[in-house]
């Protein structure tokens, strides 16, 4: 019999470590409520949102917010780019802890079930709630009311059978994540995003299985070969891998230590040292600072002062799949992948890994709270925004006359207090047992 007690302990509880890593949970958090901005305001206010496809030139006050605000706090890139990184960063912690052949089986097994299930319930509330009628009257005259040109309705899913190859597409597509009928039936097509992260677990898995066998110099200076060769390729791996060797170099390498001593200036051979003799060094918050605060100007210049070039990095990259060249299709052929926000995760992972006071910000028990649902929140805030959000405004707006300013605000409360009860029952209804589901099938087959 499999000690059901003990098996609820074992997930409910974070991952321990050498370095207490539940700051990783509360991170998560912080992107709930980043990620719940963006999806509200994209889709009643969409001039406030950074990168706004057609949306630029809405009211004034609107830019000016997205010129100051976007970048920092509902960056759509930076939300994609830290949910794939921190996933590379967080699935081998448990194999880092006890690198053994179990480990990366309960892994593998036990990961699909715990992401397929709630995706499967939530594509079939998405099939039954967004009917013919809503999509095609009620979000398309909301969408020309506001002129909302970043707002494309959801596809319908004509069948069961649809409903069904949609799903499975969302855990077999391994490349083209966003060009699958999920995510255009998912509002706001982000569903993709469970794709991109399910796919490149495998590149984790993959990876993660050399590390005890291997010097940590070597896998340091060969994942950046890698990080390069999937730099040009266009794929979501140099995300996944920096990732996993940040995981590796805080689990295997002491890099707390290591980096609060600060970089060596040395090359071979070559040592630059201090009057007593001891290696000049360099403290990792300024490199870290410069590498983040970098890739932060980038977007603000995207978005402040040469939005025209916000595409143009996109053309420097290959596309295998389609050309086998530089990708000259590249404003309408690309992924998400941005040198931009890479350098600001990293360098914002670089400060968050070696200084406690970052560490103890996040594990406030609010990020906390809101890092454990994490998934529930990501997968139910879109709908109820479509759902409950847009005809609330609606009538606010063309029944009751109420102005823009007051319907949004209005419309905003509404979905925080329908978004986050609903969250909390699907993250204990439906997340919770699909974990002990997983755990529990991986013991049944092995028992």
């Amino acid at each position: 019999m499999v000690d059901v007690t003990a098996l609820r302990k074992r997930i409910t509880q974070a991952p321990p470590t050498q370095y207490e890593q539940l700051y990783l949970v509360g991170f998560r958090g912080v992107l709930v409520i980043s990620s719940f901005l963006w999806v509200f305001l994209r889709t009643f206010a969409p001039t406030t949102v950074y990168a706004a496809g057609g949306d630029e030139n809405g009211p004034h006050g609107q830019a000016i917010v997205r010129k100051v605000l976007s970048v920092l706090l509902w960056n759509e890139y930076f939300l994609i780019g830290s949910i794939i990184f921190l996933s590379g960063r967080s699935i081998a912690i448990p194999f880092f802890r006890n690198p053994v052949k179990e480990t990366v089986a309960r892994a593998l097994l036990s990961r699909s079930l715990t992401l397929c299930i709630p995706v499967a319930i939530c594509m079939a509330i998405v099939k039954g709630s967004f009917t013919e009628h809503f999509i095609k009257s009620t979000i398309k005259n909301f969408k020309n009311s506001i002129d909302n040109n970043s707002l494309v309705p959801p596809y319908q899913l004509p069948s069961t059978l649809s409903y069904w190859n949609s799903v499975f597409e969302l855990f077999w597509v391994s490349h083209g994540f966003q060009l699958q009928a999920g995510n255009y039936a998912f509002p706001t097509q982000t569903l993709w995003i469970i794709n991109a992260v399910y796919i490149q677990s495998y590149t984790v898995y993959l990876t993660m299985i050399i590390v005890p066998y291997t010097r940590a110099r070597w896998r340091v200076q060969f994942s950046i070969l890698f990080i390069l060769a999937a730099w040009w390729c266009a794929s979501w791996a140099w995300f996944t891998i920096s990732g996993l060797i940040m995981c590796d170099m805080v689990m295997n390498m002491d890099f707390k230590t290591r980096a609060r001593r600060g970089i060596p200036l040395q090359f071979r051979s070559l040592i630059w040292r201090q009057r007593d003799g001891r290696p000049q060094r360099v403290p990792v918050w300024a490199i870290a600072g410069f590498v983040m605060l970098g890739g932060i100007v980038m977007q603000y210049v995207w978005v402040a002062a040469r939005p025209d070039l916000f595409t143009a990095e996109w053309m420097i990259h290959s596309n295998p799949y389609q050309i086998g060249g530089l990708n000259t299709e590249y404003k309408t052929d690309h992924n998400s992948a941005r040198d931009d926000v890479y350098l600001t995760v990293v360098g914002f992972f670089f400060l968050l890994e070696t200084y406690d006071v970052l560490q103890r910000i996040l594990q406030n028990k609010f990020f906390l709270y809101l890092g454990r649902r994490s998934l529930s929140y990501f997968l139910l805030q879109p709908i109820f925004a479509y759902q409950v959000g847009i005809r609330v405004f609606n009538q606010l707006r063309h029944h009751h006359h109420i102005g823009y300013s007051g319907s949004v605000i209005v419309t905003l409360i509404t979905c925080l207090a329908v978004t986050v009860p609903a969250a909390e029952l699907f993250h204990r209804l439906i997340v919770v047992p699909s974990r002990y589901l997983g755990h529990h099938f991986y013991d049944f087959i092995t028992s």
